[in-house]
């Protein structure tokens, strides 16, 4: 069997996104990881599992269902083909909160501030 190459490198910033997983059942780490292996691995990542977010400046949701369980990752491209990381939450309702956005958005500014 070939192995697959990666497209993509996965980071994580800060401990934000670690907190949220560690904070998670087993079936759904399992599928979290398995996810973010597949937008590592994909050329073409379909919208069902990462989403723009509309009226932002580059900030997508990773978006995980496992059983009745919805979480969103939010993370940002970065040079050299990275997938920044920042948080993740449950999903309780329809639209994204606008809060979990703020944080997601001050979090992208954090990071990109800090690189030189």
């Amino acid at each position: 069997m070939e192995k697959s190459q990666r497209i993509r490198a996965v980071l994580f910033y800060k401990e934000y996104f670690l907190e949220f997983f560690n904070g998670q059942r087993e079936k759904l780490q399992q599928k979290i990881l398995w996810t973010l292996t597949l937008i590592e691995e994909l050329p073409r990542i379909p919208e069902s599992y990462l989403k723009h977010i509309v009226g932002t400046d580059g900030l997508y949701e990773i978006r995980i269902q496992q059983g009745g369980d919805h979480v969103r990752l939010f993370c940002f491209f970065s040079k050299g083909n990275l997938v920044i990381v920042l948080h993740g939450f449950h999903k309780s309702s329809q639209k994204t909160p606008k809060k979990e956005i703020s944080r997601a958005l001050l979090l992208k500014k954090e990071y990109e501030d800090g690189k030189t």
